[in-house]
């Protein structure tokens, strides 16, 4: 029997554009943000959405999501560039290992969890068009951005990616429906370190991110 859709929060990459990945400044999504981090506030606007949540994620950021999320809801990856990582990580990888693990789901958002921003109820309108359409994303003044989200329908093509390629081709494959929302927050990632200082001139106050536009 098939659950509803989920949100796949991505947390495996390796950050090397931020501060050349963990170097004296950490990890990009270990950053302050508001009153937590970049990736706890992306958790926890996730979870206000109301919507099921898997984590994937690598064993250096494990302590900090099962913190907030369920063990039995992350998926551990070997680090990127580690020895076991057989150099198949990247975010089409994260995608397979996220879809795999919650195979029963009837669509899965994407959402890259550098993305602290977007908030619950663009997750909920994402999912709430996903029945209707094979690819639906969100997007800002006709700006495509994220989450992306996937019905079942595609569960073997999102199975088998790899690498850093991630789901792009599948978008561009099959017919994608564009939500638009009043949230600018989905075109904003945190890449550099310019990226995280403008992105907290955006957040307005520290009890909760707000939108952007």
């Amino acid at each position: 029997m098939r659950q509803g859709p989920m949100v796949v929060v991505l947390a495996a990459g390796s950050g090397v554009r931020f501060a050349g990945g963990r170097g004296e400044r950490g990890h990009k999504l270990e950053q302050a943000f508001g009153r937590s981090t970049v990736l706890d506030t992306t958790l926890s606007n996730a979870i206000q959405s109301r919507l099921p949540v898997l984590v994937v994620t690598t064993e250096t950021l494990y302590a900090q999501v099962t913190a907030t999320i369920a063990a039995r809801d992350v998926v551990v990856l070997p680090a990127a560039g580690g020895e076991d990582s057989g150099g198949l990580l990247g975010m089409g990888y994260s995608i397979a290992a996220g879809v795999t693990a919650r195979s029963n789901a009837s669509g899965w958002l994407v959402l890259p969890g550098d993305m602290p921003l977007v908030q619950p109820a663009t997750l909920r309108a994402v999912a709430a068009a996903m029945p209707h359409h094979p690819v639906v994303y969100a997007q800002h003044r006709g700006r495509r951005g994220h989450p992306v989200a996937f019905g079942a329908e595609l569960y073997s093509e999102l199975a088998r990616l790899s690498g850093d390629e991630g789901a792009r081709r599948l978008v561009a494959r099959y017919p994608a429906h564009g939500v638009e929302v009043p949230d600018g927050g989905v075109l904003l990632d945190v890449d550099t370190e310019q990226d995280l200082q403008r992105m907290r001139a955006l957040y307005p106050a520290p009890a909760g991110a707000a939108a952007v536009g």
